[in-house]
């Protein structure tokens, strides 16, 4: 049975992992307490022949050789083999999980689009679900050897009902040296056909949307077929196998504690239980058992994939979904928002913190700008239309930026300066004392052309008054002040737009 721990680790708290570590089914400990004790033995019995069985000569040359095999240690490659070999293996044990078929498109697809309450309908939905079943059932005993236990012979298949006596002749009947799982698919397709000509399947886009989702649902079946067949190369886990093996048969020779070599020469602390080295063992021999359990989940390991579990849940949902619930609805009614513009479902007490958390609109929603070296007065007056942030400076975004630093038809942008609301040094009027129009061959609004002449009005008389306290003018400026005033402000030159560069710019054209 897999070994389920969700809830556990559902919330981050103190020590969270470490009330994993005291488990014992599914756990590292059952996996490889066998091997960690017959390294634990073994160590010991060298130990105790280099302290009391051998001879001061023996000594020193066992010492040359522990040296040379403690070095050796180094020269194998243990965590770069063994991390993409444990990579490469859950990458193909998940993907193996992903690919078990699972009846749930198929169902839905049967209940909407195969049709008759009669027993005929009942009969045509209901064998074309078993029918898929019977698939997955056929080709899990070829992968799994606990489907295999539990239906060892096509009698056993027979007496679950996933299959008739009839249709079991039908099956053995056709003579095959390959495995014969895609028979019912066949079976289901011919089925379908009738049921469409017998007009249960409405139409062909109906019979369509079928065979589609029986596709895909043989194509998972024949993945775990291909999976099952083919294996991860066997030179590769022969090779990681081996490192491992060899990289602590030379650390039990050279993690023994050793002797001077000279008389007076400082050795090395003797710890009797090589702490460091048995933390090794565990880690890399036990990443080596990780990927010895889980390169067939379809065993019977304590977190192999419960097959049987998935068969009797697929059959009975699937059953339940094309007989009991065909046309079998509540009553359509209105909901409990119907005469809400936005639905709020409730909080309880435990989550009406939530509610308080201001909803993610974009990372860039509360970004706020600044203008450099310009102001929104003489954006507007260009008709840029850049809004303004509520208690934050004029903005200015690196797409606009790139906007007003293109050369465009209309417009000429040399620089930009602090101006005041009035600029009329951005308007030209035309001779006869109108604006030009970006329209050339459309008639003026007259309310709008009253609504600018306002605003200008009102921008003049604005400037001519005393300046507020703490307002942008400081005071009355002299004549030479304005002057140099007027020498400052940015040049902007406008040109007439003909219909010709509009066309160019835009091609859309101008809308109204």
């Amino acid at each position: 049975m897999t070994v389920s721990y969700t809830l556990k680790v559902a919330d981050s708290r103190f020590g969270g992992f470490s009330k994993l570590l005291f488990r014992w089914k599914g756990s590292i400990y059952k996996l490889l307490y066998k091997e960690f004790i017959v390294f634990v033995v073994l160590y010991a019995l060298l130990s105790v022949v280099y302290r009391r069985l051998l001879t001061e000569e023996q000594k020193r040359l066992y010492t040359k050789v522990a040296q040379y095999c403690n070095r050796s240690t180094d020269l194998i490659p243990m965590s770069f083999v063994l991390g993409f070999y444990v990579t490469l293996i859950v990458n193909r044990w998940w993907a193996q999980y992903t690919s078990i078929p699972l009846p749930d498109q198929l169902m839905c697809v049967i209940s909407s689009n195969v049709h008759g309450k009669d027993e005929r309908g009942r009969i045509l939905r209901r064998t074309l679900i078993r029918y898929a079943n019977l698939s997955a059932v056929l080709i899990l005993r070829s992968v799994s050897t606990r489907v295999l236990k539990r239906f060892p012979t096509m009698d056993h298949v027979v007496e679950a009902g996933f299959m008739t006596q009839d249709e079991r002749k039908k099956f053995e009947s056709l003579h095959s040296d390959f495995n014969k799982y895609w028979v019912p698919c066949v079976w289901f397709t011919n089925l379908a056909a009738q049921a469409r000509r017998d007009g249960r399947i409405r139409d062909d886009v109906a019979l369509r949307l079928l065979m589609d989702e029986l596709n895909a649902y043989r194509a998972k079946c024949s993945m775990l077929f291909h999976y099952d067949w083919i294996s991860i190369p066997l030179v590769y886990t022969q090779v990681v196998t081996i490192a491992v093996y060899s990289f602590f048969a030379f650390c039990l020779i050279g993690r023994q504690f050793l002797e001077p070599l000279e008389p007076g020469q400082e050795g090395d602390l003797d710890m009797y239980v090589p702490l460091s080295t048995l933390l090794q063992f565990f880690f890399y021999a036990g990443w080596l058992k990780v990927a010895e359990q889980i390169i067939n989940p379809f065993g019977e390991d304590d977190d192999d994939f419960e097959t049987n579990k998935l068969i009797d849940r697929n059959l009975q949902v699937s059953l339940l979904s094309v007989d009991d619930m065909y046309q079998n609805l509540p009553p359509a009614a209105k909901d409990k928002y119907w005469n809400e513009s936005t639905a709020q479902p409730p909080y309880t007490m435990a989550t009406a913190a939530e509610t308080l958390k201001p909803s993610f609109l974009g990372s860039t929603f509360d970004m706020r700008w600044r203008l450099v070296g310009g102001s929104l007065p003489a954006l507007c007056a260009l008709g840029l239309g850049v809004p303004r942030p509520s208690g934050g400076p004029w903005g200015r975004t690196p797409l606009l930026g790139r906007f007003l630093a293109a050369a465009s038809p209309a417009i000429s942008i040399k620089n930009f300066g602090r101006g005041g609301r009035a600029t009329p040094h951005l308007r030209r009027p035309r001779g006869d004392g109108a604006f030009p129009s970006p329209h050339p061959g459309r008639p003026e609004d007259p309310e709008a052309v009253d609504r600018i002449e306002e605003e200008e009005t009102e921008d003049e008389s604005r400037g001519s008054e005393p300046p507020t306290p703490g307002g942008p003018l400081e005071g009355p400026r002299s004549p030479k002040a304005t002057e140099m005033r007027r020498k400052e402000l940015p040049l902007v030159l406008v040109k007439t737009p003909s219909s010709e560069s509009i066309g160019a710019e835009r091609p859309g054209g101008w809308e109204p």
